[in-house]
């Protein structure tokens, strides 16, 4: 039964609706076959076999071979031929009667599938809109015409919901212009006006150290806002596609990477196959330079990274892997959410404003691709980035 079920669930709804029909024919025909066969055995017992036999009992003896017959014994035996002759009647009807509801099921399994097929074409068309549809695509709409039947409303819902979608994606995208600009200028106003006030000579020590601060202070928002920025773009859809060999996306990002932090000398293994994918470059490009940093800020001293770039049927993986302090497997999910560090610190952004391996998920899932970290048993991280190829 279990199994039955099973094979039911995997059926298409096309399918299961002309098994359907095609069941509940079966069904109708058997029961009216049955009424069928039984109305027509009462009828032929009722007015034939009876009123024959009763007409052969009452009729006069005749002389057969100069003696009489026992007009009993005739009466049974034409008794016994009619019922026989009936009964070959039944049979004879049943079994055509089952051979055309055969035929005739066939027929309506058929016609059922074709009817289910009419009758679910409107929902293939909202599926396929579906499927088709993107962040630069949600212009696009379903219109079905017809009755205002239930898949009409289906529809006419599907297109508010794709209305409402469309005005969403378009504040998120003017908000994210509007917030590079506004967001940004303040904080550059501020960093012209403290550079300027350390450079000037009436400025005392106390003054000057402050305006460091501020600096410094100034910086990690800069960092934050770029980030927040970052990861709003790169949820959304990719704007355009194109070839980008990523070993050379890879060796740019290791240009951008000081490999000295804090005066930690860290080493960098590559190990990089040639691989192409289809994307965005500078989205690609930020995401290794994420893996880097994280690499290399979240290290031991004298330390050191390992780079590996691979290229199969699957698609394309780049792997960062590195030293460092021991990272409980069950902190590693979380390091993926924005803001969350290692050990639960989601406070203190001396090091980070914590949206790095956000940035980094959010850019391999634009690409179709995803990320995937593992805890080394030594300490450290390794972090595989996959992408079709």
């Amino acid at each position: 039964m279990i199994r039955v079920l099973s094979l039911w669930g995997r059926l298409g709804l096309r399918m299961r609706l002309t098994l359907l029909y095609g069941g509940l024919f079966f069904l109708a025909g058997s029961v009216l076959l049955w009424f069928t066969h039984l109305l027509t055995a009462r009828a032929l017992n009722q007015r034939f076999v009876v009123a024959v036999a009763s007409k052969v009992t009452g009729t006069p003896d005749a002389v057969l071979g100069g003696r009489l017959p026992d007009s009993d014994i005739l009466a049974q035996r034409v008794r016994t031929d009619v019922e026989q002759g009936a009964a070959d009647v039944l049979t004879d009807v049943l079994r055509s009667s089952v051979m055309v509801m055969i035929l005739v099921g066939a027929v309506a399994v058929v016609l059922g599938y074709l009817v289910a097929d009419r009758a679910l074409r409107p929902l293939d068309r909202v599926t396929e809109t579906a499927q088709r549809l993107s962040e630069s695509t949600l212009h696009e709409r379903i219109a079905l015409r017809g009755p205002q039947d239930e898949v009409k409303r289906l529809a006419d819902t599907f297109d508010a919901m794709l209305d409402r979608l469309h005005r969403v994606f378009d504040a998120q995208r003017r908000f994210i212009a509007n917030a590079s600009h506004e967001l940004r200028t303040p904080l550059a106003v501020n960093r012209t006006v403290l550079e300027v006030s350390l450079e000037e000579p009436a400025a005392s020590e106390d003054l000057k150290a402050l305006a460091r601060a501020l600096l410094g202070t100034n910086a990690r928002y800069e960092r934050l806002i770029e980030g927040l920025l970052m990861l709003a773009q790169s949820e959304q859809e990719l704007s355009a596609r194109k070839p980008v060999d990523l070993r050379q996306i890879v060796r740019m990002a290791m240009e951008q990477i000081d490999l000295q932090p804090r005066r930690r000398k860290v080493v960098v293994h590559e190990d990089l196959s040639p691989a192409v994918v289809h994307g965005d470059p500078l989205f690609l490009e930020r995401c290794l330079v994420n893996l880097l940093e994280n690499a290399i800020k979240y290290n031991v001293r004298d330390g050191e990274v390992w780079v590996r770039l691979r290229e199969d049927e699957a698609g394309v993986s780049v792997t960062v892997e590195n030293t460092g302090p021991l990272v409980p497997p069950y902190e590693v999910d979380d390091l993926f959410e924005p803001f969350r560090r290692l050990g639960g610190d989601r406070v203190r952004s001396a090091r980070g404003a914590g949206l790095g391996l956000s940035i980094v998920r959010a850019i391999a899932v634009a690409h179709g691709g995803g990320v995937e970290a593992l805890p080394r048993p030594e300490g450290g991280l390794a972090v595989t980035v996959r992408l079709p190829g």
